[in-house]
């Protein structure tokens, strides 16, 4: 449900006790009367611990901010649910992001960027005992594309369709009902290969952590460059090494950047708020999680489709700190 923003206009702006703490400045701000709901996913991926943190964080930086995480199916269901007011942030996907800026498949959302929170590099990950070297080598085989309603699968279509395979007739596609399942799938043998995307994700770190161990399957340079040449909104992008157990090399692969994302409505100077708010405690959400060192604002202005998606009262911030003209 949305969230009631009682102004505080006059002599009570300057004796409000509503003060966001960033970088050693307090700034007088909106007082905001209900929790600041965040939508995220469902348990064991990669969005519930990004959103936990983010929240925790956020909420210390600044002790009259509230931002209540929520678990959901992703962002499938992130995006109708701030559409309708009834998330005022959500994390979504680069790949269903894309697709609702761009109209693809229904109307174009009028949702606005927050922030972008880190970048989505692709992969399968196996057994490192398994004859599994190669995407092709996974053709016929059950492979666990993410959870339904994430949009672990959408980057997955692209990626494969780039290289003329289709994901529900190439291979035995199993779509999870919550994304932590997918680890024990690929230590049992239920299936040859987990899909997944970004650095530190909980599901490549499980599968890489646990007594087999693990191997990673990236689209190859000739690969990337197919893909690329059919669905050029990717990206290339790389896993430096270490990011898991054992992986002591980078892997290139290509993805695009999540976001959060903002209800239409939600007011200026609440998202200026939480912008500086976020910029100003940049180093300390980096040392609380990996993925989040990426969780910048100059980031943001570098992934944003178009300057015009930021919203309107991050884009003041950044103006006011030469981030943007």
């Amino acid at each position: 449900m949305k969230f009631a923003f009682p102004l505080l206009l006059g002599a009570a702006l300057f004796a409000s006790p509503a003060e966001a703490q960033t970088g050693g400045n307090a700034i007088s701000t909106t007082t905001i009367s209900h929790a600041i709901s965040l939508g995220t996913a469902t348990p064991g991926g990669g969005f519930p611990l990004y959103g936990n943190a983010f929240a925790e964080v956020m909420n210390a930086a600044d002790g009259s901010l509230t931002i209540a995480p929520r678990n959901t199916k992703g962002s499938n269901e992130n995006i109708p649910l701030l559409e309708k007011g009834e998330l005022d942030l959500a994390l979504v996907a680069g790949e269903p992001a894309y697709e609702a800026f761009a109209g693809i498949g229904r109307a174009p959302v009028r949702l606005k960027i927050l922030t972008a929170i880190y970048s989505n590099p692709g992969m399968f990950v196996v057994r490192a005992d398994s004859p599994y070297k190669t995407i092709r080598d996974l053709v016929g085989q059950p492979v666990a594309f993410g959870a339904k309603g994430s949009g672990l699968p959408i980057l997955a279509r692209y990626v494969l369709d780039g290289l003329g395979l289709k994901q529900d007739e190439d291979f035995k596609a199993i779509y999870l009902d919550r994304a932590g399942d997918g680890p024990a799938m690929v230590e049992d043998g239920r299936v040859a290969a987990l899909w997944g995307a970004g650095i530190g994700w909980p599901g490549f770190a499980a599968v890489a952590s646990s007594a087999s161990g693990a191997r990673f399957i990236a689209p190859d340079a000739e690969e990337i460059a197919r893909i690329r040449a059919k669905h050029a909104f990717l990206k290339p992008l790389t896993v430096p090494g270490g990011s898991y157990p054992k992986q002591s090399e980078p892997i290139a692969s290509l993805g695009s950047w999540s976001f959060v994302l903002t209800r239409e409505d939600l007011p200026d100077d609440i998202a200026y708020r939480l912008a500086k708010t976020l910029h100003g405690v940049e180093p300390a959400f980096c040392k609380k999680l990996a993925q989040a060192c990426e969780t910048t604002a100059a980031n943001t202005v570098a992934a944003a489709p178009k300057p015009e998606l930021i919203h309107p009262g991050v884009m003041k911030y950044f103006r006011e700190i030469g981030m943007v003209k």
